[in-house]
């Protein structure tokens, strides 16, 4: 009989250890699922406002919030947003007068939207950006041919412009290296984009030498993106619906085209208007937006070369100015500046092929998409 007590007696610690261990890892395998959120934040630009959605595992987006911009009456022709590195503040430019950068708090458990501030932009914005360090707002003018520099307060709200800098016709994209060292800007109607040295500890922008790298006559560069390993550039031509593929010198800054393919869907016939540009975050695959057919194109990217590979087009929202990619890779979001809607499609993560799930309505106009995994 002891020796069955000691039997029973032994068991039911082993039981209780169980249970606790398997209680402990729910519990910490609860709050790693619960660690990461991911939102969608989509710029409204005849609304004056920004739709804030949660995105669940599957793909499925629920609205949170629609933030407005307050003391904004006139729509403009686009609203561009940036969220900084520490995904503390989202930006969005305003693109009628007086233009301005309006600074949001970001809510690290909901995401939902608080203003904190407003500062001065130098003209119509189309598209802004923030460096890597989280200390400076670049931004283009498409209708004033200039670039400029602000810098942000610790709160993340924009100062007066430290540089204001004429460019060639139609500055359309402003954006930092990977590594921080230069800013590139497109000039759509220029045919060329446009190198700066960048020095992040004073805030200060020098032309490149070269200063200038020259696309084919009448292309548009428009949207561009680095890949994520630092080694080469996807650029988008709004009037030809070209997708060039460059490799990237990161010491220089230099651009070297290694290939040039196509936005445009099998059969186009018509006015190319692309817009838009995106790769996932392993950079494997490449996506780009056309106005004119409502489609947007996939690509296969050769990690060794960089070069692209069409896997086809998908109809999409209509008048596709913007989409984003999710931060884990699995989905793409895309809105219509005459649907008023967004479109979340699943990537395929063999092929890379889009598969759309379901769409959601915004406010009036929608043209951009920002991610953020939160906290």
């Amino acid at each position: 009989m002891l020796r069955s007590t000691r039997r029973i007696a032994s068991k039911a610690p082993r039981a209780a250890i169980a249970t606790t261990l398997f209680a402990a890892l729910t519990l910490i395998s609860g709050v790693h699922a619960g660690m990461a959120e991911t939102f969608a934040y989509v710029g409204n630009a005849d609304s004056n406002d920004i739709s804030v959605f949660k995105m669940t595992e599957s793909g499925e987006m629920i609205p949170v919030q629609t933030a407005a911009f307050k003391g904004v009456d006139k729509p403009g022709s686009s609203t561009p947003l940036a969220i900084t590195p520490d995904h503390r503040v989202l930006i969005a430019g305003i693109r009628s007068q007086p233009y301005m950068a309006v600074s949001f708090a970001i809510d690290p458990k909901t995401g939902q939207l608080s203003p904190i501030g407003t500062g001065p932009l130098a003209d119509s914005m189309a598209n802004i950006a923030i460096d890597r360090s989280g200390k400076f707002l670049f931004s283009a003018s498409y209708g004033g041919n200039k670039v400029a520099l602000n810098p942000l307060s610790a709160n993340g709200v924009a100062g007066e412009p430290k540089q204001v800098i004429p460019t060639g016709l139609n500055a359309h994209a402003f954006l930092p290296s990977p590594d921080n060292r230069f800013v590139f800007a497109t000039n759509l109607g220029s045919d060329q984009v446009l190198g700066f040295a960048f020095d992040a500890t004073t805030g200060t922008l020098t032309p490149n030498d070269p200063p200038a790298h020259k696309v084919p006559e009448k292309s548009g560069p428009r949207h561009f993106v680095f890949h994520p390993n630092g080694k080469f550039v996807y650029l988008i031509h709004e009037l030809n619906g070209d997708v060039a593929a460059f490799t990237y010198e990161a010491r220089s800054g230099a651009w070297d085209e290694i290939q040039r393919t196509t936005a445009l869907p099998e059969g186009f016939s018509g006015k190319p208007w692309a817009a838009d540009i995106h790769i996932t975050p392993d950079g494997r695959f490449l996506y780009a937006s056309e106005r004119t057919t409502n489609t947007l194109t996939a690509y296969k990217v050769d990690a060794a070369s960089g070069k692209l590979t069409t896997i086809g087009s998908v109809p999409t929202e209509k008048q596709p100015r913007g989409f984003h990619i999710d931060p884990t890779g699995r989905y793409l979001a895309a809105v219509g500046e005459l649907s008023d809607s967004m479109t979340v499609y699943a990537i395929d993560q063999g092929s890379g092929a889009l598969a759309r799930l379901k769409s959601y309505p915004t406010g009036k106009k929608p043209n951009w998409v920002e991610f953020l995994n939160l906290p």
